[in-house]
């Protein structure tokens, strides 16, 4: 009897792993909806360089997740990326706020930062932010980087 309460227990501690397992995947993929699903509404921006944004990175203000990416497009007159975003309709934000490409961590993912403006109207859906500031691509600074220190070098 003693046997099967302990193959009982280890039964129930396997399913609450795997169960706790599957639920750690789903949050960091970004395919756990936490919230109101239905309570949103989109947003752009244009970029000229989102470096390696996807599809389903978080969209933050002040360290708060406030949306997701909902798309990544390209505009073929301007030559940006077209970026949709997806925000919680709990959030408002002024027209002139801008809108930054950050990465978490020095090698982390990349997510999109928004800097509240003072306007006293609001985005509202299909609305457009203007302000952008573009990924900072780790390689083209250590090319950058290099080729001053060959510049330098070559001048003495």
């Amino acid at each position: 009897m003693n046997t099967r309460n302990l193959e009982i227990t280890v039964g129930a501690f396997v399913v609450l792993a795997v169960l706790a397992m599957v639920m750690l995947s789903l949050k960091v993929s970004n395919l756990a909806s936490y919230g109101a699903a239905g309570n949103v509404y989109e947003i752009q921006a244009q970029f000229e360089n989102i470096g390696g944004l996807k599809v389903r990175s978080p969209v933050s203000a002040g360290g708060v997740r406030v949306g997701k990416v909902a798309d990544i497009s390209y505009n073929n007159k301007q030559f940006t990326a077209v970026v949709t975003m997806q925000l919680e309709g709990a959030y408002q934000f002024p027209l002139d706020t801008s809108a930054s490409i950050l990465t978490a961590g020095l090698l982390g993912e990349q997510y999109v930062g928004l800097e509240p403006g003072g306007d006293e109207e609001y985005l509202v859906q299909g609305g457009e932010i203007e302000l952008t500031q573009s990924a900072l691509v780790l390689e083209q600074v250590i090319g950058q980087f290099l080729f001053s220190k060959a510049q330098e070098t070559q001048g003495e």
